[in-house]
């Protein structure tokens, strides 16, 4: 198995794990990089990314939480997801660069429509709030 498909492997037990913090620290290496769809800068260094990782998943880790597609090339995987909060549907990729351990070197993610987008800005002001205080 190919680092980059065991890294993907690794994601999908840590998102069926409930979000188990010692498997996601495992999974991130310690210069990764998180691009948020709401923060205009990106986040650098393992601590920011499991904080904003860690976050999302609370925000976004419903039972209407599923990943639809799967795209692996090089080093890359592209995993299209949906779910819904409050009413609004939400469609959304996590794009992730894995190094060639398998650990998540960088994670980006997009979200359509812009409702879904203002929704959880909000939602993920308040789980980071929380999660520094």
């Amino acid at each position: 198995m190919s680092a980059v498909h065991s890294g993907v492997t690794a994601w999908h037990a840590y998102m069926e794990s409930g979000c188990d913090a010692e498997l996601l620290s495992a999974q991130i290496a310690d210069d990764a990089v998180f691009h948020s769809p709401v923060v205009h800068s990106p986040q650098e260094g393992k601590a920011k990314v499991m904080l904003y990782l860690l976050s999302a998943a609370k925000v976004l880790g419903n039972d209407s939480f599923s990943y639809v597609r799967e795209i692996v090339d090089g080093n890359d995987a592209l995993l299209e997801f949906t779910c819904e909060i409050d009413g609004i549907k939400i469609n959304g990729i996590d794009l992730i660069r894995f190094d060639d351990a398998g650990k998540i070197k960088d994670f980006k993610v997009m979200i359509r429509p812009l409702k879904a987008v203002n929704k959880l800005w909000e939602m993920m002001a308040g789980q980071l709030q929380a999660a520094q205080a």
